[in-house]
Formats: C-alpha cells, sequence, structure tokens
C-alpha cells in the first residue's frame, strides 16, 4: 500500500514572491493543488493524506476521497509529514511519497515512473528544477527516515541516505521538477501547450 502525502500551507499566506493580491494567490493554489490530486488520483497511489488548517483544501480533497489531518498551527513541512506518518504506520502503509502542493504540470504517469524506481530503493529523491528543494519523496518503509525539508532538502536527504546506508535513487522526472515560486515559473507554464486547461485556467485569474 502507497500513499502519498501532501502539506497544504494555508491558500492565502502562500506563494507571497509570486507578488499576487491574495485573492488571486488563493485561486491560483487552490488550482494548482487540484492538479497534484488529480494526477495523484489517476496514479497507482491508494490513498492521499492531507495535512493543513485550511478548510478549502479539505474541502477540494473530498471528491479524491483524501484523508485529512487538521493541523492546530503550520509549523512548517516537516511536522506535518511526521503528523502524516503517524497516521501511515497505524494503518499499515508500505511506502509513501511526499508532494508539494504547487507542482501543476505533474501527470500520473511521472508517479508510476516514480513508483516504477522502487525495485531497488527505500528512497527516492526527485529534486525542484533549480536544485533547491525536493519535490518528490518517496520512502519505504514509511519511516526509513526523517524528512530535512526547509533547506537544501535534495542534498540533506541524499547524504542523510548515504550516511545510513539506505538504497537510493535520486531520479530527475522533469514534470515532477517543475514547481511554481516566481512569476518565470508561471510565464514557464502559461507557454507551456502540455496542459491547455490548466492554462486557461490560470490566465483567467491572471488577467
Amino acid at each position: 500500500q502507497i500513499a502519498s502525502i501532501i502539506p497544504v500551507k494555508t491558500f492565502s499566506k502562500a506563494k507571497s514572491r509570486l507578488g499576487l493580491p491574495s485573492e488571486k494567490t488563493e485561486q491560483l493554489c487552490k488550482i494548482m493543488f487540484e492538479e497534484v490530486l488529480s494526477a495523484i488520483s489517476q496514479s497507482q497511489i491508494n490513498k492521499t493524506i492531507i495535512i493543513s488548517r485550511d478548510e478549502s483544501a479539505f474541502e477540494i480533497s473530498k471528491k479524491y476521497n483524501a484523508v485529512h489531518i487538521f493541523e492546530e498551527k503550520e509549523n512548517g513541512v516537516n511536522a506535518a509529514v511526521s503528523m502524516a506518518e503517524k497516521y501511515l504506520l497505524e494503518n499499515n502503509f508500505d511506502a509513501s511519497i511526499v508532494f508539494p502542493q504547487d507542482i501543476p504540470m505533474i501527470r500520473a504517469q511521472d508517479i508510476d515512473e516514480l513508483i516504477r524506481f522502487q525495485k531497488n530503493s527505500q528512497l527516492i529523491v526527485v529534486p525542484s528544477r533549480k536544485f533547491d528543494g525536493t519535490n518528490a519523496l518517496f520512502r519505504s518503509p514509511v519511516n526509513v527516515m526523517e524528512t530535512h525539508y526547509d533547506e537544501d532538502s535534495y542534498k540533506i536527504h541524499l547524504t542523510t541516505a548515504k550516511s545510513r546506508n539506505i538504497p537510493t535513487t535520486f531520479a530527475l522526472i522533469s514534470r515532477i521538477m517543475w514547481d511554481v515560486d516566481d512569476q518565470s515559473d508561471l510565464e514557464f507554464i502559461m507557454s507551456n501547450i502540455e496542459k491547455p486547461l490548466l492554462v486557461d485556467k490560470l490566465r483567467k485569474i491572471l488577467e
């Protein structure tokens, strides 16, 4: 049984680097989040766990049959992931993949590709496009290693795994690597022809 974990920051407070009014930021985050959920729902993943304090994140993920874990306060990604981990261990999940809420280019086949790498790995790390973060982290068992988000996380994940002799794969899967942090990322996605419906939705918000 494989679960995905998505820590969701309150939409209106996320993505300050985009420099958009909070209402537009919120709409944008909801659209990106739904793209991620939609891709996961068509992949081999059995269950999705959402950790957030934003009720609208729970509302959106209801139709994807996600498990909701409410955070009393936002203590960062690592704290959120460990709350989900507890649930997964209690419910006998074999593996988990942590995804961010802002990788709207992702498709189901990217996730299945990632899962295929697990034959000889207990840890799979997919970095962000700028190689400054981790955009997917597969762990089997679920608690094989704690997470190290927020500072050069992909390097720390790799070096920690190496120091503990955890069999690891470093995977470059382009659509998972493309997250949205600033205007240039947004412009790239708007110029992309792979997901015309996504582009239309984004255009409506940004006009």
